[in-house]
């Protein structure tokens, strides 16, 4: 049981557009043959940006957005106060493809892959607190939340960052090699969670007794990492109340979290 965590704000972007409004009802019917929903590359001036992974320039994006919807600016997360913590099971297989393959790109050293992206947001955004990266699917996006929290409690942070970036543009086909474990459409999404403290309880169980909504993943289609975090954005949306239960499985692991009032702000002393 981690205790003190509340959210603060939330970034969601997909290949569907922006926020849970855009998340349409049937997934497959939304996407009409389609097998995969590409959010592009986002375009950023400057010589550093040029040369930046698709995946980075979507994290970023993710991050502004999780400001925009605390209505705050830059300054606000930056230093060392910050904890980031990034979730992926497959953003950074373009980049690995073009590694192996010889097509150029700016990664020289492809095991280096996965923390690309989340350097990219701390050097821009001038982040220097904890730093952590879950790898897997739906279950290391519960774990990440869950650590998030636990980070607050500790008071080893004054505010946590869980950014999750999942792009199949340009392998899909690696992607659809994992067979059932991932169904089409493919969903590219990026998202961003601002953490705080808050009155929020989370408690996190782990094996059997988790239960995979498939009425969500009919709505999203396959986003990996993604799916937790957009599952909160359409909770918020929805003007729910009460607990927020998000549920998950992958390749064989299964992860349940449930967390009490995650909007939820301390007293004021």
């Amino acid at each position: 049981m981690s205790a003190g965590a509340g959210i603060r704000g939330l970034g969601f972007m997909s290949g569907w557009g922006r926020g849970a409004e855009a998340v349409p009802a049937d997934a497959r019917a939304a996407a009409a043959g389609r097998r995969v929903l590409s959010l592009g590359r986002v375009e950023r001036e400057g010589e550093r940006f040029r040369r930046a992974t698709r995946e980075g320039l979507l994290a970023l994006s993710a991050v502004e957005l999780a400001l925009e919807d605390a209505g705050a600016d830059r300054a606000a997360i930056a230093g060392p106060e910050t904890a980031l913590i990034y979730v992926t099971a497959a953003a950074y297989a373009a980049s690995n493809r073009r590694f192996i393959e010889g097509r150029g790109g700016s990664i020289h050293f492809a095991e280096t892959a996965p923390a690309v992206v989340p350097a990219e947001v701390a050097i821009e955004l001038g982040l220097a607190g904890p730093y952590a990266i879950f790898l897997g699917g739906s279950p290391a996006t519960l774990r990440a939340i869950w650590h998030g929290a636990r980070l607050l409690e500790g008071e080893v942070c004054e505010r946590v960052l869980i950014l999750a970036v999942e792009i199949f543009e340009e392998c899909a086909d690696l992607v659809g090699r994992m067979g059932r474990r991932v169904s089409a459409p493919l969903v590219e999404s990026a998202s961003c969670l601002w953490m705080e403290p808050g009155v929020g309880a989370l408690r996190i169980e782990r094996g059997g007794r988790a239960r995979p909504r498939p009425g969500l993943h009919r709505r999203l289609g396959e986003t990996l990492c993604c799916e937790p975090l957009a599952a909160v954005d359409l909770w918020r949306w929805s003007g729910a109340v009460g607990p927020l239960e998000l549920d998950g499985r992958w390749r064989g692991e299964r992860a349940r979290l449930v967390w009490t009032d995650p909007l939820g702000r301390p007293r004021a002393a």
